[in-house]
């Protein structure tokens, strides 16, 4: 079939790009983890990477098929024509060659480690033509289907770029930034110094925690390229094993853990054939991050974020780039016991003035910096999520935010005029993720609600649907279509936390009988910047925990995001405290209700949430009946600078609380059945934290049970592997008798 779009541009998917019919007919009735995690996706199309071109004619975007639901291939459609193809065809254009090790941890960063084929790309400034990096190399993709290779090596090209204009193409290579006119041969531009200095890359840290994956920015017309020098030899070298299925590998990983050394970051400016070379003033102190680098949009400055080790003041510094001398435009203070949230909700715009994200007033919200004055835009006890996009012709600004609703994002429009006229874009029955064109012409909607999958739309500057990108309905052939007679829709509500504070919550129950009691699956995360509980659409997997006969509940605990300064500073210097506390609650609550079990309440948590359970388990022997922890932090001193030192102090300074926050001094309290999860080849958690573990709960004579997965990194993903990851979790809930009536 096609998915039925909108008839404004007549609008219809390609055979190829529709979901396929064999799952269909091959697996109906009850929901299972085998369909989850099979092809084609539950879920309908996943596209990924969606862009308006320059011009705003063609939108583009990778997309999942349907006989591979990890293989992405590049496809356009143009507006006037009304028409989509692939532009891209990864399988036919791609070399098959092995990413580089690099590439491969930038892909974990990015938690995209087990996708396959064209996974980003880029717009030419013109508009003519795409970057498209495949394989370890670039290609040129045009409009009509035609591409050309731009580079043919064994060494990968990481974050590839067009300048500017779209007259160079650069990259980084061996360590070293390389640019090259379009369609000539790149060279390298910044010397060549050994082993552990980088030039245009991300560090460690910037990738894993800032969200920064890049190391060097093009200035307007060319003219000059701003670039950051890394040098690792001050960082800690952390010895890391990626035991896979057929043998071992090691890595002498730099690896920053809490207190230690950070990276050496210096950022120059020069040309673009690498030429009048200055190094910008960061300050006298060395020991800081640099988080952000913007150019002015004529180019006649480079803005630099600086942020302090301690990570409770961001500094803006405005450098001249021809000199590299500084100066301070501002400052932002964290309020006490809380600390600085890095983010990309800030413009640069053509009048010199800053449209700038803040949580001063306690709740974050945009404010416009000008002439050294600071006008608030938004206000109120709600919270801007992302700036969306900015029409400066007509200032207009468009943002989402948590306005109408904490669980539903929306998206809104103001005028910098009259900034207290608010005018909501998206609908209130679904959860709203936009994106917007540079100039602010043309929104991108993604929605979602519990009941439909996500859906993508193009929209005018007033929210008006024009055009459906991916409609989505989940009739006729869709995957999902089989199993929507059964699908479960959840229920919402909130209890106090000890200090009254309210903690919202959402339950998918199955099909009850009624006098039965039924077990939970008591899904969590609890770190900071995660909202878990949403309007949005859970996927697939939630409903086949449904479907086998357990309930599925979610409570976000204080820490968690979108609720303001006053909500997520209780995890200062106190993890592995009030969220465990606040997580209980929910457990309370749960063996209130008659239909639930109060005997068969399990725990599952990934990462934080892997942390998380075991500090249940440790903080409340026989409350929760057993508890899985997948590839979970066990001792904070283990984990990277960055993120732990925002939360957590250093161990020399904040001893006492990394002490109440460790689980390996505790793990003779766990006396509930354990499951251990981790990928062997895990950079992120590395796998000592479970090792250590493992070796804790040994000499304590705790029983415990263990998965490990050979070759796999901190998602364990790929393949059938999830699928094996959730069908061992549930073999070890029964085993344990966590398990429906009869």
């Amino acid at each position: 079939m096609s998915f039925r779009l909108a008839a404004t541009f007549a609008l219809a998917f390609v055979p190829g790009i529709a979901a396929g019919q064999e799952a269909s007919v091959t697996d109906p009735g009850k929901l299972t983890f085998e369909r989850v995690y099979a092809s084609p996706a539950l879920d309908g199309p996943s596209p990924r990477g969606l862009k308006l071109s320059p011009d705003g004619r063609f939108v583009t975007l990778v997309r999942n098929r349907e006989s591979d639901r990890e293989r992405y291939d590049l496809w356009g459609y143009d507006r006037q024509g009304g028409e989509w193809r692939m532009l891209v065809d990864s399988e036919k254009l791609g070399a098959g060659r092995e990413l580089s090790e690099a590439e491969k941890m930038q892909r974990e960063r990015l938690r995209i480690a087990n996708l396959k084929g064209v996974v980003d790309y880029q717009w030419s400034p013109d508009g003519t033509v795409l970057l498209v990096p495949l394989d370890g190399d670039l290609h040129l993709a045009r409009l009509d289907g035609t591409s050309q290779q731009l580079t043919d090596t064994p060494e990968g090209e990481l974050n590839p770029s067009l300048s500017e204009t779209g007259a160079f193409v650069s990259f980084v290579r061996d360590r070293r930034l390389w640019v090259g006119r379009l369609g000539a041969a790149p060279a390298p531009v910044t010397p060549e110094e050994g082993e552990l200095v980088t030039w245009g890359e991300a560090e460690f840290v910037a990738q894993e925690e800032m969200d920064r994956h890049t190391g060097y920015w093009w200035a307007p017309g060319d003219r000059r390229i701003a670039v950051a020098r890394v040098d690792e030899a001050p960082v800690g070298v952390v010895t890391r094993t990626a035991i896979g299925a057929t043998g071992t590998r090691t890595f002498e990983q730099r690896y920053p853990v809490a207190g230690s050394a950070n990276a050496d970051v210096q950022l120059f400016v020069l040309d673009p054939d690498g030429g009048n070379r200055v190094k910008v003033d960061l300050g006298p102190n060395a020991d800081i991050y640099l988080a952000r680098a913007d150019w002015a949009p004529d180019g006649s400055a480079l803005y630099v974020q600086r942020i302090d080790r301690g990570q409770t003041t961001l500094d803006m510094l405005k450098v001249d780039p021809a000199t590299g001398r500084s100066e301070l435009l501002f400052s932002e203070k964290a309020t006490e016991g809380h600390w600085i949230n890095l983010t990309d909700n800030y413009r640069f715009l053509r009048d010199g003035s800053l449209i700038w994200w803040s949580e001063r007033s306690g709740y974050g919200h945009l404010y416009r910096f000008a002439n050294g004055q600071w006008t608030p835009l938004t206000q109120g006890e709600w919270v801007v999520t992302k700036l969306d996009g900015v029409d400066q012709s007509r200032g207009r600004v468009f943002f989402t935010a948590t306005r109408d609703d904490l669980l539903a994002l929306q998206g809104y429009a103001l005028d910098l005029r009259r900034p207290e006229r608010v005018e909501r874009l998206t609908d209130l029955a679904f959860d709203n993720a936009v994106q917007m064109d540079r100039s602010g012409q043309a929104l991108i909607v993604t929605r979602s609600s519990d009941k439909q999958p996500k859906q993508v739309y193009l929209a005018d500057a007033a929210g008006q649907r024009l055009a459906w990108i991916l409609e989505n309905a989940v009739t006729g052939d869709h995957p999902y279509a089989p199993y929507l007679a059964g699908h479960r829709s959840p229920t919402y509500g909130t209890i106090p936390a000890e200090d009254g504070t309210p903690l919202h919550w959402s339950m998918i129950t199955p099909e009850m009988e009624p006098g039965k009691r039924y077990p939970v699956f008591f899904d969590h995360y609890g770190g900071p910047h995660s909202r878990e509980v949403s309007r949005e659409w859970k996927g697939a997997l939630p409903q086949a925990i449904v479907a086998a006969g357990y309930i599925y509940f979610q409570i976000d605990n204080r820490g968690s995001d979108y609720r303001g300064v006053a909500f997520e500073k209780p995890l200062y210097r106190a993890m592995g405290g009030v969220e465990v506390t606040d997580q209980k609650r929910g457990g309370e609550y749960l063996k209130t209700l008659p239909f639930v079990d109060p005997d068969k309440i399990a725990l599952f948590g990934w990462s934080y949430g892997g942390y998380m359970t075991l500090k249940q388990l440790q903080a409340d022997p026989g409350f929760y009946a057993a508890g899985v922890a997948v590839a979970p932090v066990t001792k904070w001193d283990l984990y990277d600078t960055f993120y732990t030192e925002r939360y957590m102090g250093t161990p020399q300074a904040d001893a006492a609380a990394y002490e109440t926050s460790a689980v390996l001094p505790y793990t003779g309290r766990i006396a509930d059945p354990l499951l251990l999860i981790h990928g062997m080849a895990d950079d992120n958690v590395v796998f000592e934290n479970t090792s250590e573990l493992m070796s804790r709960l040994q000499a304590e004579a705790v029983p415990f049970e263990l998965m490990l997965y050979p070759g796999f990194g901190h998602s364990i993903s790929g393949g059938r592997t999830r699928e094996h990851l959730y069908e061992t979790a549930f073999r070890f809930f029964a085993s344990h008798g966590v398990t429906p009536p009869e």
